[in-house]
């Protein structure tokens, strides 16, 4: 850091507080908390920044290591330059296991252990992790956005708009060229929200309903769904379907599927988001010769390969330390990354004590982000969310179009789309 004194981590003397039974009662019963509670400090008088990163691992559906590993690498490297505003930066991290339980357990280990914020973190399980958080007065930083839960608490402050936005995003797009459409999700609570999503961007594309095809989170294979799904996609003869997969990490095994019978429906395409497909899943299946050469896929963010992740890969060159887990195409890592942006401006922008009150302060009062181009400039005022009834919390419901053109995952069109319009007149 130039022109900044260096500061050492050196610990002074903790405060700490207790509180009564009934002053504990009182804060619980609070919407937002009272962000103290038995073992949290981080005042003025603290020299570390406690934070957490929670994500599933090593389960049997959905996992993103790299977004703790991303977040390791993060604290090492802002360390070394001396800190948040002169203060070490401390990263707990949690496996949720993708269970109700377990994901309550990282919430409240987060409580316990004085974090003053979870940050870029991902969890199917809202409804689990969010009550010891908001009863501790604990913002949520820049979730993955996987639930809607994540866009309707006070204490949730989204970089980007989620599910909600890919699906109406990608269902607009589609809806202006696709004949049938099928689209194929998990039969989960939070895949039940995703033919609604997708079939409002649809709606606004000019076109009608997809066909909603579930399929179990941890199956080992596809092949009745890619069969329906092909079937289902290729009903018009004059008009070329699209099939679209929206299985985040299971994706790939379903395309497995749809490659042994995609010959008999040669006119089909295929589209996806941003987590259910990415450079590696492209690679993985055949690249130019694959089943997505062609397809759309929507994303939050630039594509990898754009310059302005320069800054995020130098950190990964430096401090992960050859970690496989992290991958900068991934979309759970640049998620962290992005989120750990907002932190280190909410803690350079207070003075004194940094907590999860004045942080969630910080945020409250219109603290503005810039993310180098890869998002717009942040802010959770009142006033800079969207109008979504469904999902009041959102701030940024820009998407960006790619495309697989030989093998290579590439932007479709310049700059940012907001389907904020879309999912406001299509709330439900």
């Amino acid at each position: 850091m130039t022109g900044r004194r260096r500061t050492s981590f050196l610990p002074r003397p903790v405060k700490t507080a207790a509180l009564s039974a009934g002053a504990l009662a009182a804060c619980a019963a609070l919407a937002v908390g009272c962000g103290v509670v038995p073992g949290v400090t981080g005042g003025s008088g603290d020299d570390t920044v406690t934070v957490m990163t929670w994500a599933p691992e090593k389960t049997t559906a959905t996992n993103e290591p790299g977004m703790p590993a991303m977040a390791k690498a993060y604290a090492r490297w802002v360390n070394a330059e001396g800190g948040l505003n002169g203060r070490k930066l401390r990263v707990l991290t949690c496996n949720d296991h993708n269970d109700t339980v377990d994901a309550a357990k990282c919430a409240r280990r987060a409580v316990n252990e004085g974090a003053v914020a979870v940050v870029g973190s991902y969890s199917q399980h809202a409804s689990s992790f969010l009550s010891p958080l908001e009863s501790a007065g604990i913002p949520y930083i820049g979730g993955y956005g996987v639930t809607d839960d994540e866009f309707k608490s006070v204490l949730s402050y989204p970089v980007n708009g989620g599910q909600p936005a890919l699906l109406a995003g990608l269902g607009e797009e589609l809806g202006k060229s696709c004949g049938p459409v099928a689209l194929i999700r998990p039969d989960t609570f939070a895949g039940d929200q995703l033919p609604v999503l997708f079939g409002s961007g649809l709606k606004a594309g000019g076109h009608s309903a997809a066909a909603d095809l579930r399929a179990d989170e941890d199956a080992s294979e596809f092949a009745g769904q890619a069969r329906q799904a092909l079937r289902r996609a290729s009903a018009d003869p004059l008009n070329k379907g699209c099939v679209v997969p929206a299985l985040d990490e299971r994706t790939n095994t379903f395309m497995d599927s749809f490659r042994r019978q995609r010959d008999d429906y040669p006119t089909v395409r295929t589209a996806s988001v941003l987590g259910s497909v990415d450079q590696s899943v492209i690679d993985a299946t055949g690249g130019a010769s694959g089943p997505y050469e062609g397809a759309y896929v929507t994303g939050w963010y630039p594509v990898a390969s754009d310059a302005r992740w320069g800054p995020m890969k130098k950190v990964i060159r430096e401090h992960a330390f050859g970690d496989n887990r992290i991958d900068p195409a991934d979309a759970g890592v640049q998620t962290t990354w992005i989120a750990y942006t907002v932190l280190k401006k909410v803690v350079e922008s207070l003075d004194g004590e940094v907590s999860a009150r004045t942080v969630r302060r910080a945020l409250d009062d219109g603290v503005k982000v810039e993310t180098g181009g890869l998002t717009p400039r942040l802010s959770w005022r009142f006033e800079d969310m969207t109008a979504v009834v469904d999902f009041p919390r959102v701030v940024n419901a820009d998407v960006t179009f790619q495309v697989v053109r030989e093998g290579r995952l590439v932007a479709a069109r310049r700059g940012f789309v907001d389907v904020s319009k879309v999912l406001e007149s299509n709330a439900y």
